[in-house]
């Protein structure tokens, strides 16, 4: 029996290009212009594969592709589109799409995802299944989004529509500053926990002992300065998704705690006998090789295994240079609006200034950069000259060398304060040294309220200064905190 393809497209040079494209491919080709009219033809004509278009008029191809499902759940989707958004292809494959493509398409690609579709359509043609999924609202501007439209992004943007839904505990693996947390959350957004708590933790941002009671809650009296029962982020999580940030920094004792909750999803707080069950999934996040970890003992192998039952990994911002436009459009807008700039455009020049540096800090780099540019942008067009000073200051500065970096830090904040020291010194003359003292504790206090969860206690001890210096310094920077 011939197989048998419906293309779904309101443009007919679209239709017309990819009947040449399948001329010969031993199909029968069915062209349809008109949403309806296509899913006559699915329930009339039974096709094996079918290509629609996300933008068409009046129903919508993800409309179709929905109601398409319902008249044959076996039949193999594969979703076009020119606007290549990060939510068109999570929304494609949670539909139950089999592919997703961007157009212009490269047709040997195209052609190749039709022949899979077809082999998985002929493997389970006998096989009928349901999956109730409820339309999702489209994705709204946000101040942080996560975008790309190369073809490793969209890859992951795919798997995302595929696992999003189960309750697999999930690895995201990729160097620092490539977006990691926004993956998580992406996750999220399209789970069916999203109207349930997430919470994220960095693995490596507190000491062991704290990031225990972090995580798992402690009884009162189960150490110094331990005056009332505390409830840890797996309790108040239940229900929802925890994200752990940096999880290879998490010391071995803590993960064999970590790995009974991934086993039997319970624990006990520190200090505690009696058993705290929950309901949590687990997304984890590493900027190292735990491979590497397993090897030298410092990661637990059984711990690994369990993590990454579904691995992502993030590629760098120097392998999916044709993202960087579309971060440069999206930073310069979010900055533009936040200090009252009015920037139309970035320059040519500037944005293959950009397309050149090696951005070794990633998607961070990138927005830090435009960032402090935005502020001294004098016109309404971003220029070289507005940015070149922090692309000098930030060439190959990744991560702060802290073996490197001396007692007193001093080369980390030469390379902070000398791109913006002019501007510092026009704005706060004669101030100087109280005004960048007094941003460096401040930022310091709040920093490390955050990250001990507004918890004086946790937070002195952090900084290693006294709890009557700490109540001091909240008092004169007015940072509400936690008793």
């Amino acid at each position: 029996m011939t197989a048998k393809l419906l293309i779904l497209d309101d443009d007919p040079d679209i239709l017309l290009m990819l009947k040449t494209v399948f001329h010969g491919e031993e199909m029968e080709v069915m062209l349809e212009s008109e949403s309806d009219a296509a899913l006559k033809l699915i329930l009339t004509e039974r096709p094996n594969v079918a290509i629609f278009d996300i933008s068409m008029p009046g129903k919508s191809g993800f409309q179709v592709l929905q109601e398409a499902k319902k008249i044959d759940p076996g039949l193999s989707i594969i979703m076009t589109t020119g606007h290549k958004t990060t939510q068109n292809a999570i929304e494609a494959m949670k539909f139950g799409a089999y592919d997703y493509v961007t157009k212009p398409f490269d047709t040997n690609k195209l052609r190749s995802s039709v022949q899979k579709a077809l082999e998985c359509n002929l493997l389970n043609r006998k096989v009928r299944y349901t999956k109730d999924t409820n339309q999702l609202k489209l994705e709204e501007d946000a101040d942080d989004i996560m975008i790309g439209s190369s073809a490793e992004m969209i890859e992951i943007w795919k798997m995302v529509g595929k696992v999003a839904d189960s309750d697999a505990t999930v690895l995201i693996q990729g160097e620092s500053g490539t977006g990691k947390e926004l993956l998580a959350r992406a996750i999220y957004d399209n789970s069916r926990r999203k109207n349930r708590p997430f919470l994220a933790v960095n693995c490596a941002a507190l000491p062991e002992a704290l990031l225990e009671s972090e995580l798992f809650g402690h009884e009162k009296g189960a150490f110094t300065d331990a005056h009332a029962r505390r409830i840890g982020k797996f309790e108040q999580c239940n229900g929802g998704t925890i994200f752990l940030d940096e999880i290879g920094e998490m010391s071995l004792a803590n993960q064999g705690k970590l790995l009974r909750v991934l086993e039997c999803q319970e624990f006990e707080r520190v200090g505690g006998n009696d058993t705290i069950r929950v309901d949590v999934r687990i997304i984890a996040a590493t900027n190292r090789s735990l491979v590497t970890s397993v090897k030298e003992k410092t990661f637990r192998m059984d711990l690994f295994y369990r993590l990454r039952v579904v691995n992502f990994f993030l590629p760098p911002l120097k392998d999916r240079a044709e993202d960087i436009p579309l971060l440069i459009d999206l930073f310069v807008k979010k900055f533009s609006r936040k200090y009252g700039k009015t920037i139309r455009r970035v320059a040519p020049e500037t944005t293959d200034l950009l397309l050149k540096h090696p951005w070794e800090g990633n998607i961070r780099e990138l927005k830090n950069v435009i960032n402090s540019a935005t502020v001294f942008c004098k016109s309404d067009v971003l220029m070289p000259e507005d940015l070149e000073s922090f692309l000098t200051a930030k060439a190959g500065f990744k991560e702060v060398d802290l073996d490197c970096a001396g007692d007193d830090y001093y080369e980390v904040f030469w390379k902070m304060l000398e791109p913006v020291f002019d501007g510092i010194c026009l704005k706060n003359k004669g101030t100087i040294y109280e005004s960048v003292n007094m941003g460096l504790e401040k930022a310091l206090i709040h920093m490390a309220m955050e990250k001990s969860n507004n918890n004086q206690v946790f937070a002195a001890k952090l900084l290693g200064i006294s709890r009557n210096t700490l109540r001091d310094r909240l008092e004169r920077y007015k940072s509400g905190a936690n008793e």
